[in-house]
């Protein structure tokens, strides 16, 4: 699958990254709202702009902050869009 935004993020963009629960290893997509990111260890940071289905342990809620690298980024959506 062809991945939408190659080039590098830039805040105020919005990212659609993949989010795993390890108990079940049920997956969903999730819309993140990035702050900044690093190309050389290709991590996007921000907070997460959607509300969880899943569980994910209770450690994922609307608005947590946290790290996504790269290889979980689906599809982007510039802040200009």
């Amino acid at each position: 699958m062809e991945k939408a935004c190659m080039a590098a993020y830039q805040s105020g963009d919005f990212v659609k990254a993949e989010f795993e629960d390890v108990r079940t290893g049920e997956k969903e997509w999730m819309w993140v709202r990035v702050d900044y990111a690093d190309d050389d260890k290709q991590l996007v940071f921000g907070s997460l702009d959607s509300q969880p289905v899943l569980d994910h342990g209770g450690g994922l809620k609307l608005g947590s902050q946290l790290a996504v690298t790269y290889d979980n980024i689906l599809q982007c959506r510039k802040a200009s869009e």
